[in-house]
């Protein structure tokens, strides 16, 4: 994927997406297939992987190899269902071409984003705009891709679905006005 993909034109680029199933990637996912349908490109989500403990821990046990097989059927699964309930029947309106890699999110994103006219679209996490990038991920991508990165922030919803978790989780009232 390096740089043999530059050296040839393509058509109207590809916006490429981290997708890992959070409600940030959720939101991600949504804004990058609006921007696919804007440019008239081919929407990439991808979802990236690495096995429970990484790499290293993975080669060190044999235990581990058989069950890569398991835990990569395991991330298509999870990338499939996201798809399935963000785009539906409808779909995106633009050339879908899911990937399940498997290496660290921002790495893999970065190398699959490496022409000039694709787009990388980044969900930063869930501290909203205050320290949008704070996330590994996020940052990663900020420093390293070659093409522009849109960071995208979190749905407004977020906040409002953690102080809902937290007020159940510490037995609090929740009414329904406080959720609109």
């Amino acid at each position: 994927m390096g740089s043999k993909s530059r050296d040839h034109a393509h058509g109207p680029g590809r916006v490429v997406v981290g997708v890992s199933g959070s409600l940030g990637s959720v939101t991600a996912l949504c804004r990058a297939a609006a921007e696919a349908r804007r440019r008239g490109a081919e929407l990439w989500p991808v979802l990236a992987w690495e096995p429970p403990g990484g790499e290293l821990a993975a080669r060190r046990s044999a235990a581990s190899t058989l069950l890569v097989d398991e835990w990569e059927r395991l991330a298509r699964h999870r990338l499939c269902a996201v798809l399935s309930d963000v785009l539906g029947d409808a779909g995106t309106g633009a050339p879908l071409h899911a990937l399940v890699v498997r290496g660290a999110p921002g790495r893999a994103l970065v190398e699959l984003a490496d022409r000039d006219e694709d787009v990388l679209v980044v969900g930063t996490g869930r501290r909203g705009w205050r320290r949008a990038f704070s996330g590994r991920v996020a940052a990663y991508c900020l420093h390293h891709a070659r093409c522009p990165v849109l960071a995208v922030p979190p749905s407004p919803l977020e906040s409002t679905l953690a102080s809902a978790h937290r007020r159940n989780s510490w037995h609090l009232p929740l009414s329904a006005k406080q959720l609109s």
